[in-house]
């Protein structure tokens, strides 16, 4: 499938990696072609479920659009948010095990194996009918891609000759393409598929896709470095059995809690919903005060912490908004948008294809941009670029009240509102979320320079969290008043990242 896509190489540069002859994937190593298309379909096969996730969910209920498929699970919108905002936390709240399970049990390699099958489970799960299989399955995708997001890109490092290779940032841009391709023709075929025809037929066909990247990732794997194969820290025989111990004890106190619940017929979704959203703010606090507690850490090592806890809360805010793209975005579109554009069927679904698309568009502009300006000495620091991408998606959402208003009276408003509500979050996210990836290796203590890419990852688990626990409580997330408080919230913290850059910057030392 990729060999069409690889070519001799003629004079690899040195140090690359390919020796003088073998076949390359556009001039890097052959490998990043099998990773480049399992990341693919994986990304295909999540983007098309997720693009399903908050209508199925309310489609046969009082909340979903006049005329759409039956056959859901018929649940109100505030608690189908809730359903999505937690399992898009959970993913990313796995990835921290995920990593932890590639560096000290099996190995990148194993471990993005093993990923793949629990993902294609979790996606034949959501093809059943019933809640008790749907509920089974999205725990599955979560679990499953926490184990290959941490994996992957480790593997894609392991393809060169370390930092210093010429070729290492180009093979993460055409890896990051991978990516958005993915996420950008999922909704076109498993959200059509799924939308128009059948629910549980679009599961069906993101199962397929994760069998298509497992089968690519299993045939291509001699293309990998060995490196990919290697426990870096494995698991000492105490460790393992003090590991074994603990989740057993963990597993049999949460299966006595909830069967004693279940027994005294007490049990509803929220049992399960809320324990989990508050784990999602919890986590990510307790991981950020373990390290600033850690007296091994000097002095700059700590200021440089402390300038981070801001990028990480503006980070958690910027995502409480922009991951609603997929659902309070996608509700309004099934719901209170006109279903053409230019005479064209547009169905709800193709909506989550424009933020891939907008990446694609426009991220060489913003990496040109960046670069343009740094040439001059006028390129903005961190906090300008955060506070920017908060005053951007606030900024989305104050546009987003002007559609609402219009559907109050039951009128469908033109799509191009939500195109360019999601091009605006795009640029947003292009000013914060490469930048934050960046700033968190450089401000990353030694003694945890891998540990903190997870703590940025828990930044959107944190912001998802935020999400659920609100529709939960009741607010809800679908009227105008609380989209306009959600883009003052947003607004007033790019304006205070903005105003207090100085003292931000100071924490920060060197890091720019």
């Amino acid at each position: 499938m990729a060999s069409s896509l690889t070519k001799d190489t003629a004079g690899a540069p040195r140090g690359s990696g390919s020796p003088i002859g073998e076949k390359t994937f556009f001039g890097h190593p052959r490998g990043l072609a099998t990773l480049f298309m399992t990341e693919m379909w994986e990304r295909f096969s999540y983007y098309g479920m997720r693009a399903l996730l908050v209508l199925y969910l309310v489609s046969g209920g009082a909340d979903a659009a006049r005329g759409s498929q039956g056959g859901g699970l018929a649940m109100t919108m505030a608690t189908a948010t809730a359903v999505y905002s937690v399992y898009v936390a959970m993913v990313y709240l796995m990835a921290m095990p995920g990593g932890w399970f590639g560096d000290r049990v099996w190995g990148a390699r194993k471990t993005v194996t093993v990923a793949g099958f629990v993902i294609m489970a979790g996606h034949l799960s959501l093809a059943l009918p019933g809640q008790a299989m749907f509920f089974a399955g999205l725990a599955l995708v979560a679990i499953g891609s926490g184990l290959l997001k941490a994996n992957i890109s480790t593997m894609v490092g392991h393809l060169y000759d370390g930092p210093a290779d010429p070729r290492r940032d180009g093979g993460f841009t055409l890896f990051y393409i991978g990516i958005n391709l993915g996420a950008f023709t999922a909704p076109f075929v498993i959200g059509t598929v799924g939308e128009k025809h059948s629910w549980h037929l679009g599961f069906a066909l993101a199962a397929v896709g994760m069998a298509l990247g497992l089968a690519q990732f299993l045939y291509g794997t001699r293309h990998l470095s060995e490196k990919s194969s290697v426990v870096p820290n494995p698991l000492s025989a105490g460790e393992r059995r003090a590991v074994v111990r603990k989740t057993a004890l963990a597993v049999l106190a949460a299966a006595a809690f909830y069967g004693a619940v279940v027994a005294a017929g007490m049990y509803t979704l929220n049992w399960a919903l809320v324990p989990i959203t508050l784990a999602g703010l919890v986590i990510p606090v307790a991981v950020l005060v373990r390290i600033k507690r850690d007296r091994e850490l000097g002095d700059a090592e700590q200021s440089k912490v402390n300038g981070y806890i801001w990028f990480f809360v503006a980070a958690a805010i910027f995502w409480m908004i922009y991951d609603q793209g997929g659902s309070t975005l996608s509700l309004f579109a099934d719901g209170k948008t006109a279903e053409s554009v230019f005479g064209i069927d547009f169905p709800a679904t193709w909506y989550q294809s424009l933020n891939p698309l907008f990446v694609m568009a426009l991220a060489p502009v913003f990496a040109w941009l960046w670069l343009y300006l740094a040439r001059r000495n006028r390129e903005p620091g961190t906090a300008v670029k955060f506070a920017a991408g908060l005053l951007l998606v606030g900024g989305s959402f104050f546009v987003f009240v002007l559609p609402m208003g219009m559907a109050a009276d039951g009128t469908r408003v033109s799509p191009m509102w939500l195109v360019s509500i999601y091009m605006i979050q795009t640029i947003g996210e292009l000013c914060l979320s490469p930048v934050g990836l960046s700033v968190t290796t450089k401000t990353a203590p030694r003694k945890y320079a891998s540990q903190m890419m997870g703590v940025w990852f828990l930044a959107v688990t944190a912001g998802d969290c935020t999400t659920g626990l609100l529709s939960l409580a009741g607010v809800d997330l679908n009227r105008t008043g609380v989209i306009a408080a959600e883009a003052t919230l947003a607004a007033v913290a790019g304006f205070a990242v903005w105003m207090y850059r100085k003292k931000v910057q100071a924490l920060m030392g060197d890091v720019h």
